[in-house]
């Protein structure tokens, strides 16, 4: 059993790395904040991921079979519901319900 001395050394550095681990990032990205390129890629990137996302979710989707209709279904009434009512939560919501209504009753295997 190691000595009581080398037990603390040893807590202490842990909690420093720890410690150190967890605010490098808010520093790290102090400077960020001010950076015109860092503002504009705030305002663009949701839009940008998203469009990675549903093109990574669909690349697969054999669209000339009829399992393919939930996801699209889905896909539409998601982009319906934001271009009615730009309301993010709303849209991812009723997107969901929509796949996972269709997929669980219509779809079924």
């Amino acid at each position: 059993m190691p000595d009581t001395g080398y037990a603390i050394a040893a807590i202490l550095v842990t909690a420093a790395v720890t410690w150190a681990l967890r605010a490098l990032p808010f520093a790290a990205l102090a400077p960020l904040r001010a950076s015109t390129t860092v503002q504009y890629l705030s305002t663009r990137m949701p839009a940008g991921v998203m469009v990675i996302l549903v093109v990574y979710c669909l690349h697969d989707l054999p669209v000339t079979e009829a399992r393919a209709a939930a996801p699209l279904a889905a896909l539409a009434a998601t982009v319906g519901l934001h271009l009615w009512r730009r309301d993010g939560l709303l849209s991812i919501l009723g997107g969901t319900a929509v796949h996972v209504a269709l997929a669980s009753t219509v779809f079924a295997h």
